[in-house]
């Protein structure tokens, strides 16, 4: 088993005294017991906050202070935000699989979140792929079809309308062989906002029984 330890980045930026972007990520850092592996995962997270860091400060920030500068922009500023959260999954053994949440308000109605995730071995210090959980084989993948479509037709008949009419061919067009994560006997599949959803359902999950 892993000690995780979250470390964070935060700051607010103003432009003429008037705070326009502010800025919180949070990210984890690993001891382990089972090898070195640790040095290398944690300087990928390290790299992976200080790149999302400079995309805020150098481009959310400019856009943010050129919409204030814009005379017809609503006052009070509506800040423009950067957070990164992550959730540790499953963390047993020398296994740790976790996502991480990045949501971003650029003005509008509101923002967006991009979902990643990474199930790591702790051994070896690589990552893990879906195949190393789940067979990528035509009829596994039928399989894995067909049990995310029966659990839209079973979400559908308690909130109609909260996946598109065409979710069947989304399913399939937009799935992502990284989008998974895992929890104890199971394997979760994602999706990102808009993908098979309205915005208001949020990151659709579809629940995968598995063995490891």
């Amino acid at each position: 088993m892993q000690t995780i330890t979250t470390n964070t980045l935060t700051d607010t930026m103003y432009y003429k005294e008037i705070p326009v972007f502010t800025y919180k990520i949070n990210y984890p850092s690993f001891t382990t017991t089972c090898s070195d592996a640790s040095e290398s995962i944690n300087h990928h997270y390290a790299q992976l906050a200080q790149k999302t860091e400079e995309y805020g400060r150098k481009v959310l920030y400019a856009q943010a202070a050129a919409d204030a500068e814009y005379p017809q922009s609503p006052r009070p500023f509506p800040i423009y935000t950067l957070d990164v959260v992550y959730q540790i999954t499953y963390n047993a053994g020398c296994i740790v699989s976790l996502y991480m949440d990045t949501y971003t308000y650029a003005g509008g109605a509101h923002g967006q979140t991009i979902r990643t995730s990474d199930t790591w071995d702790f051994n070896t210090g690589k990552s893990l792929r879906l195949t190393d959980f789940y067979p990528l084989t035509p009829v596994s993948l039928y399989q894995l079809q067909k049990s995310m479509e029966g659990q839209v037709a079973e979400r559908l008949k308690a909130n109609p309308g909260i996946y598109f009419e065409d979710y069947r061919a989304l399913l399939q067009d937009t799935f992502n062989v990284n989008s998974f994560y895992i929890q104890p006997g199971m394997m979760v599949i994602y999706y990102q906002q808009y993908d098979i959803a309205p915005y208001s359902t949020g990151l659709p999950e579809f629940y995968i029984p598995v063995s490891f």
